[in-house]
C-alpha cells in the first residue's frame, strides 16, 4: 500500500508595514513557542521555529540535586549552581566536536566495547 502524504496545515497571515505578523494561536501553542523564534531561509522558504533554550536548563534539576546532596544551601547553593550551569554548554560543545572529529577520523575515539565492554 503506498504511503499517503498528509498536507501540512496552513493558515494565511497578514504582514504589517513593519514586516511583523502574528503566529496563529494553535501553531504557537502546539509548537511550544515562547518569547523567541529562529528564522531559517532556504529553498525559497522561511522556516520559523521556537528558539531552544541555550542555558543548559535541561540539566538544572540534576545540578540542584547534586549540590543539595553535597550540602550546599542558601547563597552558596545559588552561587555554585550558577557556576556549574555555566559549564554545561561548553562541555556539550566539546563533546560534539570530539564526536565530529572521531567521525572524520581525527583524534581519539572510543568504540561501544571500549565504553560499555562486551559486544553490542
Amino acid at each position: 500500500m503506498p504511503a499517503v502524504a498528509i498536507a501540512p496545515e496552513q493558515k494565511k497571515v497578514t504582514i504589517t508595514s513593519k514586516r511583523q505578523f502574528t503566529i496563529p494561536q494553535k501553531f504557537f501553542t502546539e509548537l511550544g513557542f515562547d518569547r523567541e523564534a529562529v528564522c531559517t531561509l532556504g529553498d525559497g522558504m522561511l522556516i520559523i521555529e521556537p528558539a531552544k533554550s541555550e542555558n543548559g536548563g535541561e540539566f538544572a534539576e540534576q545540578i540542584l540535586a547534586d549540590l543539595i546532596a553535597e550540602g550546599y544551601s542558601g547563597q552558596d547553593l545559588l552561587s555554585e549552581f550558577k557556576s556549574r550551569q555555566s559549564k554545561v554548554r561548553p562541555a556539550v560543545e566539546k563533546m560534539l566536536k570530539t564526536a565530529k572529529d572521531a567521525a572524520n577520523g581525527i583524534g581519539e575515539y572510543y568504540s561501544y566495547e571500549d565504553v560499555f565492554g562486551g559486544k553490542k
